[in-house]
């Protein structure tokens, strides 16, 4: 097992900088998570530590020694891409031995990889299946497997869940912090889908544009973003702004300093009692997802918010209501600078 350093890490393709002088730390053993918009670098940054694409400058370590000059193969990494890449033609056992074949590896230490690998994934019954017969979940614990069998210091996972419907994702995202749990490896993935990083998660990585934008514990993003942008970016349904104007007293009791927008989570928002509105708006459309409820509201000038809620008898659609929200949650932003106050 090994941490990786990277320092001053870029890549361009000729005029266009894709990841512009990125330092990063990530401890042994370490389960982290690259998010952001599309085209921000996350599967590039994740490629560029592969070996898969030649960094453009700086260094990036694995343990203790610097891997720019070194061939994928020889990195210590083991590799899971979005698309299963499975032989049709082989059985299980022989998609998941075969790099160690290429690698000239002894038989008997073959088959003692990929069948311990099949223990711990759960799928020594589908050995002697072909891809043809297996489902999607299945494929994709497989192509894992063929990474295990590997025994690398670092594990890659390129959305790994993006081909599979919404019930398989939950189950192999949970078999994936699992198999985290028994290999005690570190692991890096990419993913789009934020419920992934924020439950797999050991780190966040938020990038935007080739940017580091916040680095942290999915809950010190949730409760401290850094910046509107991953204020907005973490969080479903994406945090609420409010400008002073939107506000019942123009923000004269929480505003300070700086600070001119107030970040205010949907599943955060209440009824307000006489004396301490805080907002007031008018819901025209709920979504009812069944345990909670998403409540598009307005306010006088047509400024456009959701509340979440597990009470629909409280937002009437169509009538004023009053909304507030407890000190403690509330974030607090300049909109010059976009960060956080």
């Amino acid at each position: 097992m090994a941490g990786l350093t990277l320092r001053e890490v870029a890549k361009s393709y000729g005029d266009t900088d894709v990841i512009t002088n990125l330092d990063l730390d990530i401890q042994d053993g370490e389960f982290v998570v690259f998010v952001g918009p599309s085209g921000c670098g996350k599967s590039t940054l994740l490629r560029m530590i592969a070996g898969l694409e030649e960094i453009t400058g700086g260094t990036i370590a694995i343990g203790n020694k610097v891997v720019n000059d070194i061939a994928p193969a020889k990195r210590g990494v083991a590799m899971v891409f979005q698309t299963y890449a499975l032989y049709p033609h082989m059985t299980v056992y022989k998609n998941m031995a075969f790099g160690l074949k290429q690698a000239k590896t002894p038989a008997d230490e073959i088959d003692r990889r990929v069948k311990a690998a099949a223990e711990t994934l759960e799928i020594t019954p589908l050995l002697e299946r072909t891809p043809r017969a297996l489902s999607g979940g299945q494929r994709q614990r497989v192509a894992i497997g063929r990474a295990i069998v590997r025994e690398p210091e670092v594990f890659l996972f390129d959305e790994p869940l993006s081909n599979l419907d919404a019930a398989l994702r939950v189950q192999t995202r949970i078999e994936i912090a699992r198999l985290h749990k028994r290999l005690g490896t570190t692991m890096i993935y990419v993913t789009h889908d934020q419920v992934e990083a924020m439950t797999l998660a050991d780190k966040i990585i938020v990038l935007r544009d080739g940017n580091i934008e916040q680095v942290g514990s999915p809950i010190e993003l949730y409760e401290k973003p850094q910046n509107m942008f991953v204020a907005q970016f973490i969080g479903s349904p994406k945090m609420n702004f409010f400008k002073a104007e939107e506000l019942n007293d123009k923000g004269q009791s929480y505003l300070k300093g700086e600070a001119d927008i107030i970040g205010i989570r949907p599943e955060h928002l209440k009824l307000a009692g006489k004396t301490d509105a805080l907002i007031t708006a008018t819901p025209d459309l709920i979504e009812n997802l069944g345990e909670i409820a998403l409540v598009h509201c307005k306010t006088a000038s047509s400024m456009e918010f959701i509340a979440k809620t597990t009470d629909l008898s409280a937002f009437p659609v169509g009538k004023e209501v009053k909304l507030t929200a407890n000190t403690s949650v509330l974030n607090f932003f300049n909109s010059t600078s976009q960060q956080a106050v």
